[in-house]
């Protein structure tokens, strides 16, 4: 394995955030532009939080392609690489980023854009495990997903047969983890925003706050 003077890429994945295709779940309270403006907030938030974090590279990696204008602009705000992601479903393009990224880096964190209580600091923690000899660091989310996944060794067994979008990721991840002998840490469970219902958590927790929902 080689590696730069950074030895940690964060991966950020997305979808291109076209309206009727991103945030499904959303469109019935927010409509299709309603669902993809949320989609783009918490994609830039995503961003800020990614580059603040000061890990190493940031790269954005687009599906199903990065020629979207507003992944464009992206690219070019926070100065991070576009990338297409590759693969068949959700978990052999994960497997691919992260196979291509440690062929580059000692360590590589991949997240979403869902989840907009993770915050620079958990980055941080999330490079530190992998840092103190970890194979694996998750942060957990309350839906029975990972909002945060880093690897420092990468095996095409940890996303082969997931049943992505459901609430058994976390569990089957963990088992995989265990029949690979690895060791991994796990920082702690926030949450998504996938329903109504989590939007109106964030929009609760934000107005507590005195602040833009997605500042």
């Amino acid at each position: 394995m080689s590696s730069t003077s950074c030895d940690a890429l964060v991966i950020v994945f997305t979808k291109a955030p076209r309206a009727g295709e991103v945030k499904t779940r959303l469109i019935p309270a927010l409509g299709a532009e309603g669902a993809a403006a949320l989609h783009r907030q918490l994609l830039h938030r995503t961003l800020v939080t990614a580059t603040a974090a000061g890990l190493g590279p940031v790269e954005l990696h687009g599906a199903p392609d990065v020629d979207d204008v507003f992944l464009q602009d992206c690219g070019r705000r926070f100065g991070v690489a576009l990338i297409p992601q590759h693969g068949r479903d959700l978990g052999a393009r994960m497997c691919h980023a992260f196979e291509d990224g440690l062929a580059r880096h000692a360590h590589v964190i991949i997240v979403g854009t869902d989840c907009p209580v993770l915050t620079a600091q958990h980055l941080r923690d999330a490079h530190g495990a992998l840092a103190q000899g970890n194979d694996a660091v998750l942060i957990p989310a309350e839906d029975g997903g990972y909002a945060l996944f880093g690897l420092a060794q990468c095996d095409a067994r940890l996303f082969d047969g997931i049943a992505w979008g459901g609430d058994t990721v976390l569990a089957a991840t963990r088992a995989r983890l265990k029949t690979l002998g690895w060791r991994w840490r796990e920082l702690e469970t926030l949450w998504d925003i996938d329903r109504p219902e989590d939007y109106r958590r964030w929009s609760e927790l934000v107005i507590a706050h005195d602040a833009s929902p997605l500042a």
